[in-house]
Protein backbone atom coordinates (compact mmCIF):
# COMPACT_ATOMS: atom_id res chain seq x y z
CA UNK A 1 0.00 0.00 0.00
CA UNK A 2 1.56 2.92 -0.70
CA UNK A 3 1.74 6.29 1.50
CA UNK A 4 -0.90 8.88 0.92
CA UNK A 5 0.61 12.33 0.12
CA UNK A 6 -0.76 15.68 0.57
CA UNK A 7 -1.97 18.14 -1.89
CA UNK A 8 0.43 19.26 -4.31
CA UNK A 9 -0.02 22.82 -3.31
CA UNK A 10 0.69 22.45 0.30
CA UNK A 11 4.04 20.72 -0.84
CA UNK A 12 4.52 23.76 -2.65
CA UNK A 13 3.89 26.21 0.09
CA UNK A 14 6.02 24.35 2.53
CA UNK A 15 8.63 23.92 -0.17
CA UNK A 16 8.94 28.35 -0.72
CA UNK A 17 9.38 28.24 3.11
CA UNK A 18 12.94 28.72 4.54
CA UNK A 19 14.38 25.33 6.05
CA UNK A 20 16.18 27.59 8.94
CA UNK A 21 14.72 30.69 10.33
CA UNK A 22 16.50 33.99 10.06
CA UNK A 23 19.43 34.09 12.56
CA UNK A 24 19.49 30.41 13.31
CA UNK A 25 21.76 29.04 10.97
CA UNK A 26 25.03 28.85 13.19
CA UNK A 27 23.06 27.12 15.69
CA UNK A 28 21.48 24.57 13.11
CA UNK A 29 25.27 24.14 11.88
CA UNK A 30 26.35 23.32 15.70
CA UNK A 31 23.02 20.71 16.14
CA UNK A 32 24.40 19.19 13.23
CA UNK A 33 27.75 18.32 14.93
CA UNK A 34 25.70 17.33 17.63
CA UNK A 35 24.46 14.77 15.83
CA UNK A 36 27.56 13.82 13.88
CA UNK A 37 29.18 13.40 17.48
CA UNK A 38 27.13 11.00 19.18
CA UNK A 39 27.71 8.92 16.09
CA UNK A 40 31.24 9.41 16.11
CA UNK A 41 31.43 8.50 19.66
CA UNK A 42 28.88 5.32 19.54
CA UNK A 43 31.41 3.68 16.43
CA UNK A 44 34.94 4.88 18.03
CA UNK A 45 33.42 2.49 20.67
CA UNK A 46 32.14 -0.67 18.58
CA UNK A 47 35.58 -1.64 18.10
CA UNK A 48 37.00 -1.69 21.30
CA UNK A 49 35.50 -4.94 22.00
CA UNK A 50 38.29 -6.02 19.89
CA UNK A 51 40.93 -3.68 20.75
CA UNK A 52 40.29 -4.32 24.57
CA UNK A 53 40.20 -8.29 24.10
CA UNK A 54 43.26 -7.69 22.62
CA UNK A 55 44.85 -5.15 24.97
CA UNK A 56 44.04 -6.75 28.70
CA UNK A 57 44.00 -10.62 27.17
CA UNK A 58 40.12 -10.91 28.28
CA UNK A 59 37.77 -13.36 26.94
CA UNK A 60 34.82 -11.66 24.25
CA UNK A 61 32.35 -11.64 26.88
CA UNK A 62 34.36 -10.19 29.19
CA UNK A 63 35.54 -7.17 26.46
CA UNK A 64 31.57 -6.93 25.52
CA UNK A 65 31.52 -5.38 28.67
CA UNK A 66 32.09 -2.15 26.59
CA UNK A 67 28.44 -2.38 25.20
CA UNK A 68 27.12 -3.00 28.37
CA UNK A 69 28.51 0.65 29.73
CA UNK A 70 27.35 2.44 26.53
CA UNK A 71 24.01 1.27 26.18
CA UNK A 72 23.45 1.09 29.81
CA UNK A 73 23.81 4.45 30.01
CA UNK A 74 21.40 5.16 27.28
CA UNK A 75 18.70 3.37 28.99
CA UNK A 76 19.37 5.07 32.47
CA UNK A 77 19.67 8.39 31.42
CA UNK A 78 17.05 8.32 29.50
CA UNK A 79 14.40 9.89 31.90
CA UNK A 80 16.71 12.10 33.63
CA UNK A 81 17.01 13.55 30.31
CA UNK A 82 13.31 14.10 29.62
CA UNK A 83 12.82 16.04 33.28
CA UNK A 84 16.33 18.08 32.35
CA UNK A 85 14.59 19.05 29.35
CA UNK A 86 10.78 19.63 30.50
CA UNK A 87 12.28 21.60 34.00
CA UNK A 88 15.18 23.84 32.18
CA UNK A 89 14.63 23.81 28.33
CA UNK A 90 15.69 21.76 25.18
CA UNK A 91 19.21 23.98 25.10
CA UNK A 92 19.78 23.35 29.10
CA UNK A 93 19.66 19.73 28.00
CA UNK A 94 21.81 19.22 25.35
CA UNK A 95 24.78 21.85 26.61
CA UNK A 96 24.19 19.33 30.49
CA UNK A 97 24.76 16.24 27.51
CA UNK A 98 27.83 18.13 25.83
CA UNK A 99 29.43 18.93 28.86
CA UNK A 100 29.17 15.04 30.42
CA UNK A 101 29.88 13.79 27.86
CA UNK A 102 33.15 15.99 27.06
CA UNK A 103 33.78 14.97 30.58
CA UNK A 104 33.78 11.22 29.76
CA UNK A 105 36.42 11.78 27.05
CA UNK A 106 38.76 13.24 28.83
CA UNK A 107 38.71 10.34 31.30
CA UNK A 108 40.38 7.93 29.02
CA UNK A 109 43.42 10.44 29.91
CA UNK A 110 43.38 9.10 33.84
CA UNK A 111 42.25 5.54 32.45
CA UNK A 112 45.07 5.41 30.51
CA UNK A 113 47.59 6.04 33.07
CA UNK A 114 44.89 3.94 35.82
CA UNK A 115 45.56 1.67 33.20
CA UNK A 116 42.79 -0.96 33.87
CA UNK A 117 39.70 -2.08 31.90
CA UNK A 118 37.28 -0.70 34.85
CA UNK A 119 38.63 2.78 34.49
CA UNK A 120 37.89 2.60 30.95
CA UNK A 121 34.19 1.64 31.69
CA UNK A 122 33.78 4.31 33.93
CA UNK A 123 34.99 7.19 31.36
CA UNK A 124 32.73 5.33 28.54
CA UNK A 125 29.39 5.06 30.77
CA UNK A 126 29.98 8.83 31.53
CA UNK A 127 30.53 10.11 28.26
CA UNK A 128 27.98 7.40 27.08
CA UNK A 129 25.31 9.21 29.60
CA UNK A 130 26.17 12.33 28.25
CA UNK A 131 25.32 11.17 24.58
CA UNK A 132 22.25 9.94 25.75
CA UNK A 133 21.20 13.24 27.28
CA UNK A 134 22.29 14.96 24.18
CA UNK A 135 20.07 12.98 22.19
CA UNK A 136 17.28 13.27 23.60
CA UNK A 137 17.46 17.13 23.98
CA UNK A 138 18.50 17.45 20.20
CA UNK A 139 15.21 16.47 17.93
CA UNK A 140 12.70 18.61 19.37
CA UNK A 141 15.75 21.70 19.25
CA UNK A 142 16.39 21.08 15.26
CA UNK A 143 12.95 21.31 15.27
CA UNK A 144 12.13 24.97 16.47
CA UNK A 145 14.82 26.20 14.49
CA UNK A 146 12.36 27.17 11.87
CA UNK A 147 8.97 26.84 10.39
CA UNK A 148 6.63 23.95 11.79
CA UNK A 149 5.80 23.50 7.84
CA UNK A 150 9.83 22.63 6.99
CA UNK A 151 10.19 21.00 10.68
CA UNK A 152 10.35 17.29 9.44
CA UNK A 153 13.06 17.74 6.28
CA UNK A 154 14.76 20.18 8.81
CA UNK A 155 14.88 16.96 11.57
CA UNK A 156 15.52 14.92 8.29
CA UNK A 157 18.79 16.79 7.20
CA UNK A 158 20.48 16.66 10.64
CA UNK A 159 19.63 12.99 11.15
CA UNK A 160 21.69 12.59 8.19
CA UNK A 161 24.47 13.29 9.63
CA UNK A 162 24.36 10.83 12.15
CA UNK A 163 25.95 7.83 9.73
CA UNK A 164 28.01 10.33 8.74
CA UNK A 165 29.57 10.36 12.00
CA UNK A 166 29.44 6.27 12.75
CA UNK A 167 31.65 6.19 9.56
CA UNK A 168 33.94 9.21 10.78
CA UNK A 169 34.47 7.06 14.18
CA UNK A 170 35.02 3.55 12.74
CA UNK A 171 37.62 5.28 10.23
CA UNK A 172 38.98 6.92 13.52
CA UNK A 173 39.34 3.50 15.57
CA UNK A 174 40.56 1.46 12.04
CA UNK A 175 43.01 4.47 11.18
CA UNK A 176 44.30 5.20 14.67
CA UNK A 177 43.66 2.17 17.39
CA UNK A 178 43.69 -0.67 15.28
CA UNK A 179 46.55 -1.11 13.66
CA UNK A 180 48.60 -0.56 16.97
CA UNK A 181 47.20 -3.14 18.23
CA UNK A 182 47.72 -5.79 15.65
CA UNK A 183 51.01 -7.46 15.99
CA UNK A 184 50.31 -10.68 18.29
CA UNK A 185 52.28 -10.85 21.67
CA UNK A 186 52.43 -13.69 23.82
CA UNK A 187 51.92 -12.18 27.40
CA UNK A 188 53.55 -15.15 29.25
CA UNK A 189 56.51 -14.59 27.69
CA UNK A 190 56.73 -11.36 28.70
CA UNK A 191 57.79 -9.65 32.08
CA UNK A 192 55.98 -7.66 34.08
CA UNK A 193 57.88 -4.74 33.25
CA UNK A 194 57.49 -5.58 29.03
CA UNK A 195 54.10 -6.30 29.43
CA UNK A 196 53.67 -2.84 31.37
CA UNK A 197 55.67 -1.05 28.22
CA UNK A 198 53.60 -2.47 25.78
CA UNK A 199 49.75 -2.11 27.36
CA UNK A 200 50.47 1.61 28.23
CA UNK A 201 51.25 2.25 24.60
CA UNK A 202 48.68 0.47 23.35
CA UNK A 203 46.24 2.46 25.89
CA UNK A 204 47.71 5.80 24.89
CA UNK A 205 46.50 4.96 21.27
CA UNK A 206 43.10 4.19 23.07
CA UNK A 207 43.16 7.17 24.39
CA UNK A 208 44.02 10.19 21.94
CA UNK A 209 40.94 9.57 19.32
CA UNK A 210 38.55 10.31 22.62
CA UNK A 211 40.48 12.96 23.67
CA UNK A 212 39.83 14.86 20.19
CA UNK A 213 36.72 13.93 20.47
CA UNK A 214 35.97 16.22 23.76
CA UNK A 215 37.82 19.23 22.52
CA UNK A 216 35.27 18.92 19.74
CA UNK A 217 32.32 18.26 21.81
CA UNK A 218 33.19 21.37 23.99
CA UNK A 219 33.52 23.77 20.69
CA UNK A 220 30.51 22.44 20.14
CA UNK A 221 28.57 23.58 23.20
CA UNK A 222 30.35 26.89 23.48
CA UNK A 223 28.72 27.76 19.96
CA UNK A 224 25.63 26.78 21.26
CA UNK A 225 25.77 28.77 24.26
CA UNK A 226 26.53 31.19 22.45
CA UNK A 227 23.59 31.44 20.25
CA UNK A 228 20.01 32.93 21.09
CA UNK A 229 17.08 30.18 21.59
CA UNK A 230 14.46 30.09 19.51
CA UNK A 231 10.78 29.19 20.63
CA UNK A 232 10.04 25.35 21.20
CA UNK A 233 8.00 24.11 18.25
CA UNK A 234 6.75 20.88 19.93
CA UNK A 235 8.21 17.68 18.75
CA UNK A 236 4.65 15.86 18.82
CA UNK A 237 1.93 18.26 17.99
CA UNK A 238 -0.64 16.01 18.83
CA UNK A 239 0.48 15.58 22.32
CA UNK A 240 -2.27 17.87 24.16
CA UNK A 241 -2.29 18.06 27.79
CA UNK A 242 -3.50 15.08 29.48
CA UNK A 243 -6.22 15.35 32.75
CA UNK A 244 -5.35 12.29 34.75
CA UNK A 245 -1.58 12.47 35.42
CA UNK A 246 1.45 10.68 34.58
CA UNK A 247 -0.29 7.55 35.54
CA UNK A 248 -2.74 7.77 33.57
CA UNK A 249 -0.40 8.52 30.68
CA UNK A 250 1.98 5.15 31.26
CA UNK A 251 -1.52 3.26 31.30
CA UNK A 252 -1.88 4.51 27.49
CA UNK A 253 0.77 3.33 27.01
CA UNK A 254 0.88 -0.32 28.20
CA UNK A 255 -3.13 -0.97 26.61
CA UNK A 256 -1.25 0.12 23.24
CA UNK A 257 0.04 -3.29 21.87
CA UNK A 258 1.48 -1.28 18.40
CA UNK A 259 3.48 0.85 21.65
CA UNK A 260 4.09 -2.46 23.80
CA UNK A 261 5.26 -4.90 21.01
CA UNK A 262 7.29 -1.63 19.32
CA UNK A 263 9.59 -1.47 22.36
CA UNK A 264 10.15 -5.07 22.00
CA UNK A 265 11.35 -4.68 18.28
CA UNK A 266 13.09 -1.37 18.87
CA UNK A 267 14.80 -3.61 21.70
CA UNK A 268 15.97 -6.26 19.35
CA UNK A 269 16.66 -3.98 16.35
CA UNK A 270 19.28 -1.89 18.53
CA UNK A 271 20.35 -5.52 19.74
CA UNK A 272 20.72 -6.89 16.25
CA UNK A 273 22.17 -3.75 15.31
CA UNK A 274 25.67 -3.94 17.57
CA UNK A 275 25.75 -7.53 17.55
CA UNK A 276 26.18 -7.21 13.55
CA UNK A 277 28.46 -4.42 14.08
CA UNK A 278 30.31 -5.09 17.24
CA UNK A 279 31.70 -8.60 16.10
CA UNK A 280 32.33 -8.04 12.10
CA UNK A 281 35.77 -7.77 12.93
CA UNK A 282 35.87 -11.05 15.09
CA UNK A 283 34.17 -12.84 11.95
CA UNK A 284 36.36 -11.42 9.65
CA UNK A 285 39.16 -12.75 11.91
CA UNK A 286 38.09 -16.36 11.99
CA UNK A 287 36.44 -16.20 8.30
CA UNK A 288 39.42 -14.53 6.25
CA UNK A 289 42.39 -15.16 8.73
CA UNK A 290 42.59 -11.51 9.07
CA UNK A 291 43.96 -8.58 11.63
CA UNK A 292 42.53 -6.55 13.82
CA UNK A 293 42.96 -3.88 10.82
CA UNK A 294 41.35 -5.88 8.46
CA UNK A 295 38.30 -6.05 10.45
CA UNK A 296 38.20 -2.68 10.98
CA UNK A 297 38.32 -2.61 7.10
CA UNK A 298 35.20 -4.21 6.46
CA UNK A 299 33.01 -2.81 9.46
CA UNK A 300 34.04 0.21 7.36
CA UNK A 301 32.68 -0.93 4.21
CA UNK A 302 28.99 -2.05 6.47
CA UNK A 303 28.92 1.45 7.80
CA UNK A 304 29.39 3.20 4.56
CA UNK A 305 26.37 0.99 3.26
CA UNK A 306 24.16 1.68 6.01
CA UNK A 307 24.74 5.88 5.11
CA UNK A 308 23.92 4.68 1.19
CA UNK A 309 21.12 2.63 2.43
CA UNK A 310 19.51 5.57 4.36
CA UNK A 311 19.17 8.05 1.81
CA UNK A 312 17.82 4.70 -0.15
CA UNK A 313 15.31 3.60 2.16
CA UNK A 314 13.61 7.17 2.44
CA UNK A 315 12.84 7.53 -1.06
CA UNK A 316 11.79 3.89 -1.00
CA UNK A 317 8.68 4.26 1.72
CA UNK A 318 7.28 7.15 -0.14
CA UNK A 319 6.26 4.51 -2.71
CA UNK A 320 5.99 1.33 -0.62
CA UNK A 321 4.50 0.90 2.85
CA UNK A 322 7.53 0.98 5.37
CA UNK A 323 6.33 -1.85 7.41
CA UNK A 324 5.83 -3.84 4.20
CA UNK A 325 9.73 -3.10 3.28
CA UNK A 326 10.89 -3.63 7.09
CA UNK A 327 9.46 -7.46 7.31
CA UNK A 328 11.19 -8.05 4.49
CA UNK A 329 14.70 -6.48 5.27
CA UNK A 330 14.66 -8.29 8.83
CA UNK A 331 13.25 -11.75 7.21
CA UNK A 332 16.49 -10.93 4.39
CA UNK A 333 18.87 -9.91 7.27
CA UNK A 334 17.79 -13.26 9.13
CA UNK A 335 18.70 -15.37 5.76
CA UNK A 336 21.93 -13.47 5.76
CA UNK A 337 22.72 -14.37 9.20
CA UNK A 338 22.09 -18.39 8.87
CA UNK A 339 24.68 -17.88 5.58
CA UNK A 340 26.95 -16.57 7.51
CA UNK A 341 26.83 -18.90 10.38
CA UNK A 342 27.24 -21.85 7.99
CA UNK A 343 29.47 -20.63 5.63
CA UNK A 344 32.28 -18.54 7.04
CA UNK A 345 34.49 -17.39 4.16
CA UNK A 346 34.50 -14.55 2.10
CA UNK A 347 31.28 -14.95 0.89
CA UNK A 348 30.67 -15.20 4.65
CA UNK A 349 31.87 -11.99 5.37
CA UNK A 350 29.91 -10.38 2.52
CA UNK A 351 26.76 -11.43 4.27
CA UNK A 352 27.58 -9.74 7.51
CA UNK A 353 28.71 -6.85 6.00
CA UNK A 354 25.39 -6.21 4.15
CA UNK A 355 23.14 -6.52 7.24
CA UNK A 356 24.14 -2.80 7.01
CA UNK A 357 21.51 -2.44 4.38
CA UNK A 358 19.07 -4.08 6.23
CA UNK A 359 19.41 -2.00 9.42
CA UNK A 360 19.12 1.07 7.69
CA UNK A 361 15.66 1.19 7.79
CA UNK A 362 14.85 -0.13 10.87
CA UNK A 363 14.93 2.10 13.92
CA UNK A 364 13.14 5.23 12.23
CA UNK A 365 10.42 2.77 10.63
CA UNK A 366 9.91 1.01 14.29
CA UNK A 367 9.89 4.59 15.89
CA UNK A 368 7.71 5.98 13.76
CA UNK A 369 5.08 3.15 13.60
CA UNK A 370 5.28 2.67 18.17
CA UNK A 371 4.00 6.10 18.30
CA UNK A 372 1.51 6.22 16.00
CA UNK A 373 -1.77 7.73 17.61
CA UNK A 374 -0.55 7.82 21.09
CA UNK A 375 -1.67 11.32 21.63
CA UNK A 376 -1.14 13.12 24.91
CA UNK A 377 1.26 10.22 25.70
CA UNK A 378 3.71 10.35 22.73
CA UNK A 379 6.58 12.01 24.89
CA UNK A 380 6.97 9.44 27.47
CA UNK A 381 6.38 6.76 24.64
CA UNK A 382 9.06 8.57 22.79
CA UNK A 383 11.10 8.28 26.09
CA UNK A 384 10.40 4.24 26.48
CA UNK A 385 11.40 3.71 22.69
CA UNK A 386 15.18 5.64 23.42
CA UNK A 387 15.37 3.25 26.94
CA UNK A 388 15.13 0.02 24.52
CA UNK A 389 18.28 1.16 22.99
CA UNK A 390 19.40 -1.34 26.19
CA UNK A 391 19.00 -4.12 24.00
CA UNK A 392 22.36 -2.99 22.80
CA UNK A 393 23.63 -3.95 26.25
CA UNK A 394 22.15 -6.79 26.98
CA UNK A 395 22.42 -8.64 23.49
CA UNK A 396 26.24 -8.49 22.59
CA UNK A 397 27.11 -9.88 26.19
CA UNK A 398 25.22 -13.00 24.93
CA UNK A 399 26.94 -13.02 21.30
CA UNK A 400 30.25 -12.47 23.48
CA UNK A 401 29.78 -15.73 25.49
CA UNK A 402 28.89 -17.92 22.08
CA UNK A 403 31.95 -16.55 20.30
CA UNK A 404 33.84 -17.73 23.61
CA UNK A 405 32.39 -21.15 23.80
CA UNK A 406 31.89 -21.45 20.35
CA UNK A 407 32.93 -19.26 17.07
CA UNK A 408 32.04 -15.89 16.00
CA UNK A 409 30.02 -17.36 12.75
CA UNK A 410 27.99 -19.83 14.87
CA UNK A 411 27.26 -16.54 17.30
CA UNK A 412 25.38 -14.70 14.37
CA UNK A 413 22.72 -16.87 15.60
CA UNK A 414 22.19 -13.76 18.22
CA UNK A 415 21.31 -11.46 15.79
CA UNK A 416 19.56 -13.83 13.32
CA UNK A 417 16.64 -14.27 16.58
CA UNK A 418 16.57 -10.20 16.87
CA UNK A 419 16.34 -9.93 13.45
CA UNK A 420 13.53 -12.51 13.36
CA UNK A 421 11.49 -10.55 16.05
CA UNK A 422 11.17 -7.55 14.74
CA UNK A 423 10.24 -9.00 11.34
CA UNK A 424 7.27 -10.93 13.40
CA UNK A 425 6.62 -7.08 14.57
CA UNK A 426 6.53 -5.91 11.18
CA UNK A 427 3.62 -8.55 10.24
CA UNK A 428 1.70 -7.49 13.31
CA UNK A 429 1.28 -3.91 12.01
CA UNK A 430 0.36 -5.29 8.32
CA UNK A 431 -2.07 -7.84 9.76
CA UNK A 432 -3.71 -5.11 12.48
CA UNK A 433 -6.76 -4.04 13.00
CA UNK A 434 -5.49 -0.25 11.82
CA UNK A 435 -4.92 -1.32 8.28
CA UNK A 436 -4.66 2.13 7.64
CA UNK A 437 -1.49 2.64 9.99
CA UNK A 438 1.30 3.54 7.95
CA UNK A 439 4.96 4.66 9.15
CA UNK A 440 4.95 8.18 7.21
CA UNK A 441 6.38 9.57 10.75
CA UNK A 442 9.06 7.36 10.45
CA UNK A 443 10.66 9.82 8.44
CA UNK A 444 11.10 12.39 10.82
CA UNK A 445 12.76 10.08 13.67
CA UNK A 446 15.76 8.20 13.17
Amino acid sequence: MAITTPPVADESEAQRRPLIGPGMLVLFIALIGCFTAWGVAQDLTTPMVAGFKRIFDMSTFQASLVQLAYFGAYFLLALPAAFINQRFGYKTGILTGLGLAAIGAFAFYPASKIMTYEAFLVALFAMAAGCSILETSANPYVLSLGPESTATRRLNLAQAFNPVGTNIGVLLASTLILPKLSDPVDIGSLTPEQLHTIRAGELGAVMGPYLGLAFVLILIAIAIASQKAPPIVEEFPDAEPHEGGTRDLFGVLWRSKHYRYGVMAQFFNVAAQVCAWTYVIQYVQQALGGSLERGGFYLQISLLIFLGSRFLMTWLIGRVRATKVLAVLAFLAVVLCVFAMVSPNLAGVIAVVSLSFCLSLMFPTIYGVALKGLGPATKFGAAGLVMAIVGGAIMPLVQGWLVDETSPAISFIVPAVCFGLVGLYALYDLRGPDRERTAATAGSAA
